[in-house]
């Protein structure tokens, strides 16, 4: 159905080490989402697998096998409650390559159809994971998506390729979580998204882990770059909010956008010719 209406389920737990009890969290959260009626269950950055280097030091004695299974039981439930689902996880490689930070887009019929890999990573995230390569975008509803993770926010071209590409929705998940105290994050990620929003035109899904201390809580952006609304710090929640194509909102880039993209920067007629132009001395 191509209405440009599609409600996601912004999804935030306490993310652990234990991928049993990671997945209880998901599908459980994932029946919320059915019942309350949205297309997309969506889940914060390693959401089933937990965090290497925070919620575990190495993939040393990994239990692949176990993440592999609950992987499966995710996307089944997926295929019975009929409803897509953005699950975080990692994604194991051939020895000797490190694993990758994946987003896993698992569709209303039980499959996976695609994977999105960091393709960011910072500089500790690189002593134990790699990157990936290629963007991720999926039509639900009339309602162009794509993902993102975390660090990947750092990255302005990501947007404006994605701007480009016809996206209209970001779903994007982060692992900011398990820190002493508020930080930096707690002052720019909402804020640098929101900014990626209104400049992009795009609807935007954060979700986060809520492991304490969490420095922001998970939240839905509008493509004005209005946080609509967000769940509460440190604690597990999930909100259902709708991303509606037909509103219009505040846009004083239109008209000029794409005009810059093109390497354009400055809208209107130089003054080239101008004595008064040229002269950067006097007044």
């Amino acid at each position: 159905m191509a209405d440009g209406c599609l409600k996601i389920a912004t999804c935030q737990f306490a993310v652990g080490r234990s991928i049993k009890r990671n997945s209880r969290a998901i599908r459980s959260f994932m029946r919320k989402a059915a019942e309350a009626g949205a297309d997309i269950a969506h889940f914060s950055e390693c959401a089933l697998s937990g965090y290497v280097g925070t919620d575990f030091p190495s993939f040393a004695g990994y239990d692949w096998d176990l993440l592999h299974d609950e992987t499966q039981k995710i996307a089944a439930l997926a295929g019975k409650l009929k409803i897509w689902a953005v699950l975080g996880s990692t994604h194991r490689l051939t020895e000797p390559n490190k694993p990758h930070n994946s987003l896993y887009l698992v569709s209303p019929k039980g499959k996976i159809v695609d994977r999105y890999d960091k393709r960011f990573c910072t500089p500790g995230d690189l002593r134990r994971l790699t990157p990936g390569s290629r963007f991720v975008t999926f039509t639900v509803k009339g309602v162009k998506c794509s993902l993102l993770i975390c660090f990947d926010l750092r990255f302005p071209e990501l947007y404006r390729e994605l701007y480009k590409q016809g996206v209209n929705c970001i779903l994007q998940s982060f692992y900011n979580a398990r820190q002493s105290g508020p930080s930096v994050h707690t002052h720019i990620m909402r804020q640098t998204m929101q900014c990626h929003a209104a400049t992009n035109r795009f609807w935007v899904s954060m979700s986060n882990s809520s492991g304490y201390y969490a420095p922001y809580p998970s939240c839905f952006i509008r493509a004005d770059g209005v946080i609509v609304r967000q769940l509460k710090s440190n604690r597990s929640g999930i909100m259902v909010n709708t991303v509606d194509l037909k509103k219009k909102f505040y846009d004083p880039m239109k008209g000029f956008r794409d005009m810059a993209i093109k390497g354009i920067l400055s809208n209107g007629p130089a003054a080239d010719n101008d004595p008064r132009s040229n002269d950067r001395t006097s007044v």
